[in-house]
Parts: structure tokens; C-alpha cells; sequence
């Protein structure tokens, strides 16, 4: 704050100042904008994002524009599409139906009530992005907030009527970036993922649960195993449709798991002592250190206890959700001589995470990487070995006796409970899954 009242710029200096800059009159290139913001120096996406943060100064509303981060991915995802071939298709097809099979032989959870579906990239982000921003949303939200603190406590206070304003152009500006940087992340993603489960989360959000494969990107994944690409589509096809069911069968699932990125979320704070000291030591003419800041995520204080608590239920329910579909996957692809290699292809591929869904890491400081995979696999193995697979699966029927952390690490503990009879959930809980079961539609038929 100034100690003495000086001049200052007003309201439209402010504004005019932005504009001077957008419109390419001022000292700093609009690339090493795009570089700073952590977006590639791509002429055709420079003049994007110039244009779209030309439309944030002319907006008369306090929020973030997400369809910036759906045009981003989609433009992303198309610029890299290949169309896959009406055989590969029908061959995709033709290995769900398959899929459907196999797995109706080795669990009693149902079948889905909507046929799956294939998609394109550019199909897979319009599909996935309200997820995806429903997660990014708390992070940007506090970045928006963040710029507007700065403004407000390094301002001279004869400006103090005019930083509402300017508040709402810094928030929608800064608004704008961090939604076309999303874009450029579910959009690189596109390019990774194979199937609608494939980071873990059900990205598919609807009220049926649906599966869905990507046919570029299952090429892609069986073109460097040396395995025959139908055994690749059938495995594929089996573990997506498994985690589908998983989710459609236990209604809570989806709500508990978004509520536990949401416990998370809630306590993001940006390090506005770290972004002042950016503001104040930029070089124009070298965007790296705050480019470097924001994708490594150092605008992110370390994670709080809270925090820290929060994403350890996390990771331990995608890793008991990612096992269990791991070992369902493996009962019911036993007819496919290469099955193992393609599951631990899988299951390598899960714990590195692609540069795309990485990246995502960096920009919400949530990463969606079950670190304990292996270890709940095994524990879902044990289970189905020593009571087979109904009574595996019945542990899916309510959050309160879904396995946990303890029962990862002791399987025989979880084994000898469930071989002594565990006690039925009581009637409330009874009459809770009856009223889901209603406004799901999935009331059971009296035979």
C-alpha cells in the first residue's frame, strides 16, 4: 500500500492498457504469454488464446468461461484425429458383445442398460469435460481470487472504487487461462486415453452408466506389444465394460468418490507470496520462471494435514475400484493366450500416468494414480479365491462395508470375517438403496 495519495491510472487506463497489449502494441510478445501460461508456441492457439482474452475484457460477467477449455481440447484432439476404419469399428463392436459375455460368466453384477459407445478424440473431451472441470474448478477459482488479492493490496487506495472492476477483468482474465491451460490438458489426454475408465473416475457423466472406447488410441496401445490386436480389443473391451458395471451396480460409488475429491479440493489455496514475487520480477522478454511455476505446480503450497488425509481415502478407494476390476478383467479373459502381458502392460501404464494426465497433476494438484494397486488386486484375489466371486462383490453393496486400508494390508483378517458372516446392512440402509434403486429405474422385476 502507498504511504503517500498519488495519481493513478483509472478504470479505462486499465482497461485500455490490457487492450494495447492484446491488440499486439506493447513490448511483450503475445507468444511468451502463451508460454508463460504454459501453452505451446503455436501460432494458430496464440491467436486464440489472444482473442479469447480480448472477449474476457469485454465481458460484463465474474466467472470462468469452461466452453474455452471444451474448444481448446476439442481443437486439440481433432488436429490429431485419424478416423478408424469401418472394420475396426465393427472388430470394437463385436469385441463388447463378446465382453458382455465373459463377464456374465464370472460375476453376478448385471449388465449395462445402454449399449457402449465408440468415440473420437475430439468425442471423448466433449463427453468427459464437465468432470473434468468440476474438478479443476476449486483450483481455478483460487487463482482467480489470488490475482484479484494481489491487485487489491499492492493498489494505491485513491483506487480503491475502481478495483471492483478491475478485480472482475483480472478474474475473468486470468479465468481464461487457466481454462484454455485445462483445455490443453483434456485435450493431450484425448491422445492417451483408450477407454471412458481409463484414469480411474467415471468420466462418463450421465445417469446410466455407459462404456466407451477410443479406436485410435486402443490402436495405438496394442501397436508396440507384438499381440494379436483382437486378443488387445477384448481385453480392452472386458475392463472397460467391468468398470462400468461396477459403478452402475454401486449407485453410492460415483457420489462418494467425487466427495472425497471434493474434501481434497476444498482446501487448494494459491501461494499468493509466490505470485507476487512472479509479478514482481518478470521478465517479458524471459517467461520461463513463471511458465516453469505453473507447470510444476509450485503456485501450490505443500498439501495441508487435511488435505493429506483426504488423498489417502482417495487413492485407496481408486486403488480398491482399479483392483477389483483388475481381477475381474483377469477371470474373465482366461481364454486369451496373452492376457497377463496385456494386464501388466495395463497396470504399468496406470502407475506412471501419460504426460497428459501428469500434467493434470501439476495444473489441480490432484493426482488420479492408485499407489496401491498391486496391493488391493491381491487383496480382491484372496477374497474371491477363499468365498468366490459373489460374496467378492457383494462387499460392493454399501460404503460401510466396502474393504478398507487395513484390510489391503491383512487380506486373511477380511477373508476370516467374511467366511465367520458379516451382519446385513440395517433398514434404513436397506431403505436408502431401495429409493436409489427407484430413481434409478433399476428396481429389481419380481420373477
Amino acid at each position: 500500500m502507498a504511504d503517500e495519495p498519488q495519481d493513478g491510472p483509472s478504470e479505462e487506463d486499465f482497461r485500455d492498457m490490457l487492450r494495447e497489449f492484446l491488440s499486439g502494441n506493447s513490448d511483450l510478445d503475445p507468444a511468451q504469454l502463451a508460454s508463460a501460461a504454459g501453452l505451446p508456441n503455436d501460432p494458430e492457439l496464440v491467436q486464440r488464446l489472444i482473442g479469447q482474452l480480448q472477449q474476457a475484457l469485454q465481458n460484463s460477467g465474474d466467472g470462468i468461461n469452461w466452453g474455452l477449455a471444451l474448444e481448446q481440447a476439442r481443437g486439440l484432439a481433432q488436429r490429431s484425429a485419424v478416423a478408424s476404419t469401418p472394420d475396426e469399428q465393427t472388430a470394437l463392436e463385436d469385441a463388447f458383445h463378446v465382453a458382455a459375455l465373459w463377464l456374465d460368466e464370472i460375476t453376478g453384477i448385471a449388465a449395462l442398460t445402454t449399449e457402449p459407445v465408440l468415440l473420437t478424440r475430439a468425442g471423448w473431451t466433449e463427453t468427459t469435460m464437465p468432470v473434468w472441470t468440476q474438478l479443476a474448478e476449486p483450483v481455478a477459482n483460487s487463482i482467480a481470487a489470488a490475482l484479484t488479492n494481489v491487485l487489491e493490496e499492492h493498489a494505491p487506495e485513491e483506487l480503491s472504487g475502481m478495483l471492483g472492476d478491475a478485480g472482475r477483468l483480472m478474474r475473468n482474465v486470468g479465468g481464461t487461462l487457466f481454462a484454455m491451460q485445462l483445455g490443453q490438458v483434456v485435450g493431450q489426454l484425448a491422445g492417451e486415453v483408450v477407454s471412458g475408465g481409463d484414469v480411474g473416475i467415471p468420466l462418463l457423466d450421465g445417469e446410466q452408466r455407459q462404456a466407451a472406447l477410443v479406436p485410435q488410441n486402443v490402436q495405438a496401445f496394442g501397436a508396440g506389444l507384438d499381440i494379436d490386436a483382437s486378443e488387445v480389443r477384448l481385453y480392452l473391451a472386458v475392463r472397460e465394460l467391468a468398470h462400468a458395471r461396477l459403478f452402475r451396480h454401486a449407485k453410492w460409488l460415483r457420489l462418494h468418490l467425487m466427495t472425497q475429491i471434493t474434501d481434497f479440493a476444498r482446501g487448494i489455496r494459491i501461494d499468493t507470496a509466490r505470485l507476487e514475487e512472479l509479478a514482481a520480477d518478470f521478465d517479458p522478454a524471459n517467461p520461463e520462471e513463471l511458465r516453469a511455476a505453473v507447470s510444476s505446480g509450485a503456485l501450490i503450497p505443500p498439501k495441508s494435514d487435511e488435505q493429506l488425509a483426504a488423498l489417502a481415502r482417495l487413492e485407496t478407494m481408486l486403488a480398491l475400484i482399479e483392483g477389483w476390476v483388475d481381477v475381474v478383467t483377469a477371470a474373465a479373459t482366461t481364454r486369451l493366450p496373452r492376457s497377463g502381458a496385456i494386464a501388466e502392460t495395463v497396470r504399468r501404464r496406470r502407475a506412471a500416468g501419460g504426460p497428459a494426465e501428469q500434467a493434470f497433476g501439476t495444473l489441480v494438484g490432484l493426482e488420479l494414480r492408485p499407489r496401491r494397486l498391486r496391493e488391493a488386486a491381491a487383496m480382491w484375489q484372496a477374497v474371491q479365491d477363499a468365498v468366490g466371486p459373489e460374496a467378492r462383490d457383494a462387499l460392493w453393496a454399501h460404503p460401510d462395508i466396502v474393504p478398507g486400508d487395513a484390510d489391503i494390508d491383512d487380506p486373511a483378517a477380511l477373508v476370516a470375517r467374511l467366511q465367520a458372516g458379516e451382519p446385513e446392512p440395517d433398514d434404513v440402509d436397506q431403505a436408502l438403496q431401495d429409493l436409489l434403486d427407484d430413481e434409478s429405474g433399476d428396481r429389481p422385476h419380481e420373477e
